[in-house]
């Protein structure tokens, strides 16, 4: 989404000072568990902000561990877990509700999917143009009802120029097709990093469609390609990945 979460702030770009203020083990603790995320030890990672909560910081430390080891739970497909953090994250920052576009995404894979299509619709308040918040309200109409009924409520968007993404949109509303989203996603002159980056986003949501259609064998053409380079993609590769964890599609490794 957006190629990054860029909400919280207080989340992606912890001041470390404000842990110092608890005490410099707990910013050791925090730092240690940072590198091991980004490094992709997700287990160290949970393990080193479980640490963290364990030494009972100020709230705003207390807040940021919650939501990195949700993360790091996500990223586990550990998704009741994650949702229990994120939860407790928003408890103690209510007003980050409807920023929380990650906790949606919790909610389709936990089977909660009311609670993901109303997450998705406070969402789209505070970010209006964004085909993929409208297709994973789909996805969790469509569990939660029928195909007609979730096509209907397809949330209508004008402004993602990412391209394919409106060609993606198009997809769900019914008036596209697969080839031409890939057709979308292999057009025009731009550089190779752009262009991976647009394929990766139009394998991610068509593996999505194909399997909303009931058809995982295509869904599974795409979704192999999309979680083969999920570490190049930011936060929606770690999707891809873990949807590929979760629906038990083999995705070969990297040479």
């Amino acid at each position: 989404m957006k190629y990054a979460i860029v909400f919280l702030a207080l989340v992606m770009g912890l001041n470390t000072d404000l842990l110092a203020a608890d005490s410099k083990e707990l910013e050791k603790l925090f730092n240690q568990a940072q590198l091991a995320s980004r490094a992709g030890d997700h287990a160290k990672a949970v393990d080193g902000f479980s640490k963290v909560l364990a030494l009972k910081p100020a709230e705003q430390a207390k807040a940021a561990a919650l939501q990195r080891r949700g993360e790091a739970y996500f990223k586990m497909a550990k998704i009741k877990e994650s949702i229990v953090d994120f939860d407790a994250y928003l408890k103690i920052r209510p007003k980050e509700d409807p920023h929380h576009w990650q906790r949606g995404i919790c909610y389709y894979y936990s089977g909660e999917f009311k609670k993901g299509h109303e997450q998705f619709e406070r969402h789209q308040v505070v970010n209006s143009n964004d085909v993929e918040n409208a297709v994973w309200h789909f996805l969790c109409k469509l569990r939660a009802t029928d195909f007609k009924t979730a096509q209907k409520a397809l949330i209508p968007i004008k402004g993602d120029g990412r391209v394919p993404m409106m060609e993606v949109h198009a997809l769900f509303a019914g008036k596209s097709t697969p080839k031409k989203v890939m057709a979308k996603a292999m057009v025009g002159k731009v550089d190779e990093a752009r262009r991976a980056r647009q394929v990766f986003y139009a394998n991610l949501y068509l593996a999505l469609w194909f399997e909303a259609n009931g058809d995982a064998k295509e869904a599974a053409k795409h979704l192999v390609p999309a979680a083969a380079v999920a570490d190049e993609h930011g936060y929606m590769g770690d999707v891809a990945r873990v949807h590929a964890i979760l629906r038990k599609v083999k995705v070969p490794k990297k040479k």
